[in-house]
């Protein structure tokens, strides 16, 4: 048997020594780190689950706008903005043409100008043409947008939804979370108007 010190930590604490989860709470503890947040001070409230689903939000909106880039890229159409591919996959949809005010609510983009840099950027690129339905003027997705839209579609299916089924994620848990996503807009919709009427 070896006469070596113990290591620190090794003897059983006594159940009044030990501390319990909530009070392990940024303590430092690597075990317990508390709620996994980018900005501490705003997770010091009443709801710092709140402050977690932000921080969600902050790094898969990143991942998205690099992954909608780079699968276009991989489509054979390098060189779009993020916005420029949501915009092109929301003119394609149900091949129907759009008003600019209509994308912008579908995406829930406020500013209609860097829609419209969008559009035009799209137009130069061939992808979609602008036209008339009566008096609006509308876009559509032209021959060669359509193609690139199905094109992004196969690399999607082979390189997002192939690993998403591999990690075991249910459809129906997307499901309920694209549902909280929505409600939650509406939520910070809501407190933006509040915001700017304060």
């Amino acid at each position: 048997m070896s006469n070596a010190p113990p290591l620190p930590g090794s003897q059983n604490p006594s159940p009044q020594d030990t501390p319990d989860a909530e009070s392990r709470i940024g303590s430092g503890n690597p075990a317990s780190f508390g709620h996994i947040v980018s900005s501490s001070h705003l997770a010091e409230g009443i709801l710092p689950e709140l402050s977690e689903l932000e921080f969600g939000l902050i790094i898969a909106g990143h991942a998205f706008d690099r992954w909608v880039v780079r699968a276009m890229a991989a489509a054979g159409y390098p060189g779009l903005s993020p916005l420029e591919v949501l915009v092109l996959h929301s003119v394609r949809h149900r091949t129907r043409p759009k008003r600019l005010a209509d994308i912008c609510l579908v995406l829930n983009v406020e500013d209609t100008h860097t829609v419209n840099y969008a559009i035009r950027k799209l137009v130069k690129a061939g992808l979609v043409r602008e036209g008339r339905v009566g008096k609006e003027k509308c876009v559509e997705a032209t021959e060669t947008g359509a193609a690139a839209c199905a094109r992004y579609k196969d690399v999607r299916e082979a390189m997002l939804l192939d690993a998403v089924t591999a990690a075991g994620i249910a459809p129906a848990e997307l499901h309920r979370v694209a549902a909280l996503l929505r409600l939650m807009s509406g939520q910070y919709d809501q407190a933006a108007r509040a915001a700017a009427a304060s």
